[in-house]
Order: structure tokens, then sequence, then C-alpha cells
């Protein structure tokens, strides 16, 4: 058996913003919001996984049987020798399905803030894919220009891998900004290979991020006893509702906190007042025609090459080239 290479780990993450500064600055807005990444402690994980079996929610399983029924073509499409760069790696498993599909892959270097897990998970792929060199990465991917410089692609072609939909999460803006930063990264041949959540009839969406075992409600509802937890915040659960619903007009579905009662919410020195029915913003998902995200792309400076989407039309994977 080959000898397995060592793993580079790189560590250039910058100092994050605290959960405490995030929490007094959100709640101190006109509309009230947290973002997204602090819904995920131990317990927060653990419970987005949970989500990912559920039977309303198709998002992760439709991803991976795309990739699983397509990857000799994704592939054949990416050719010999590649260079992978994925963002925000997390446990780096659908990764898997491409590299054992990919012919000699030279790199795969995951990019993630989590510097435990990163650890982990880079250990892991080492030991499932001996030959492949690794560069870890700790760093916030949304700051490209905070990367290291990436290794030489010796002729093979460099892949952004983005899966998950988890650009969804990211307003149209802020995603064509995210583009635009990937191809000044990974260079002007490059390509990137993008999960995106497809338009579909609310029924869908809403049952999805309304499932009838509640757990998606009591991952969103987990950020107040974290709260209290880290922060000593005296924020009462039972006086809070989970709120989830497509916005057509927009094109996302909107996650929400929402105050059942008018009341006060003291956060460190700092007294938050909550009207009924007001409500914290803690995630949306922006979903796109297929024609509609090439259009996104192209304001960041990727042109759509090609487009695998599962029969159900849920979701779809996107191979885009760097425009010339």
């Amino acid at each position: 058996m080959p000898a397995q290479r060592q793993i580079a780990f790189l560590d250039v993450a910058a100092r994050q913003e605290t959960f405490a500064d995030a929490v007094i600055a959100g709640l101190s807005q006109r509309h009230k919001a947290i973002p997204c990444r602090f819904l995920y402690d131990e317990r927060g994980s653990a419970l987005f996984e949970a989500i990912c079996e559920l039977p309303e929610y198709y998002v992760t399983r439709t991803e991976q049987q795309i990739l699983e029924r397509h990857a000799p073509e994704i592939a054949r499409r990416i050719g010999p020798g590649a260079q992978l760069i994925e963002f925000g790696s997390g446990a780096s498993i659908k990764v898997r399905t491409l590299l054992r599909s990919l012919v000699q892959p030279r790199t795969y270097l995951p990019i993630d803030i989590s510097r435990e897990q990163l650890r982990r998970t880079a250990q892991g792929i080492a030991e499932d894919f001996p030959t492949l060199e690794i560069v870890a990465v700790c760093a916030d991917y949304t700051d490209p220009f905070r990367l290291p410089p990436l290794p030489s692609a010796q002729g093979g072609q460099r892949v952004g891998f983005f899966p998950g939909s988890t650009i969804g999460n990211l307003t149209p803006s802020e995603a064509t900004d995210f583009l635009a930063g990937c191809r000044s990264y990974l260079g002007p041949q490059s390509a990137m290979l993008v999960g995106v959540d497809l338009k579909k009839e609310p029924c869908v969406l809403n049952a999805a991020y309304n499932d009838s075992a509640g757990t998606t409600a009591e991952f969103i509802l987990n950020l107040l006893p974290r709260m209290n937890r880290e922060l000593g915040t005296d924020f009462a659960p039972e006086r809070f509702e989970y709120e989830a619903f497509y916005n057509a007009e927009i094109g996302r579905v909107e996650l929400y906190i929402r105050s059942r009662v008018d009341q006060i919410v003291a956060v460190g020195g700092t007294r938050i007042g909550f009207a009924a029915g007001e409500r914290i913003l803690a995630e949306y998902s922006y979903k796109y025609g297929v024609e509609e995200f090439h259009r996104l792309a192209e304001r960041g400076g990727y042109v759509g090459y090609d487009c695998w989407i599962d029969p159900d039309r849920l979701f779809s994977v996107h191979y885009l080239m760097a425009a010339s």
C-alpha cells in the first residue's frame, strides 16, 4: 500500500466575533437577528444531523443521490490530477463520493472555521485516501483574501466544492461576492461545483422546515438555552416559539424565533425589549431556478457549464467554469 502523505494544517483564522458580541449587536437592531453560524454548538450540530435524516427534509439525501448517480460524469468533467478545494468542509462526507470517482486526484484542501472538526475530518480522509495530498486550512472561507496560496495545480483542474445549498444562506449579493472571491482565489482556469436548492411548490418547502417531529424547531430554539448557559441571559424559552415559512416574493425560506408576549430580556448589561409577535431572524435559505442561479454565477465571474437535477426536480448540482 502506498505510504500515507503527511497532512499539512494551516491556521489562518482571524479572531471571530464572539457569541456575546453577535447577540448584543443582533438583538439591538430594529430587525433582530443572530448569525446562523451560532446555531451549531454541540447540541445544535447533533440536531442538524437529525434534521438531515427527516423524511420531510429532502436536501441532504437528494444532493447525495445526485452526486452518487453522476459522480463518474462529474469526474470526467474535472479530469485527472485535480486539486479539490472544499469551502466549509464540515464532516467532509459528500466529498468522499467525488474523491472515489476522480482519476488520481492530487490535492484535497478542506477549509473550515472549526479547528477540531477540521483536524478530525482531514485525518479521516487521509486514512481513506492514503495517496492524496491534504492541506487543511482553518479559516473563514467568506474572507478569501486571508487564505494561504494554493499549491501548484501542476496541470490538473482546480475545482472549488460548495455543497449542501450553503450558498442559499447568503443573500444574492453575498453569493455573487463569494463566487467572485472564489474565482480570484482559485484562478482564471478554475471551476466550481455548487449544490443549489431549487424553487418548488411552497407546500414542499414549508414542510421541509416545519417537520412533524419538531426537530427543526428544537434546532432553532436551542439558541435560547445556549444564550442562557453561555452568556447568562434570562430568556424564558416557553415565552418564545419557532416560525418558518417560504417567502415567495423574495424566494427564500425564513426561520425565526418569535416572542409570544411583550417581555424584556437581560443580555449582559443590556435590557432588550420584545413586543408580542416580534421575531429574531435565525437563518434564511434562498432557492433558485437553474437559469436564475446561472445569472447570479455570471455576476460572480462563472459560467454555467453543466447541471444535474434529481428526477423530482428538488435539488441541483452545478458545474461552473470561470468566465474568460
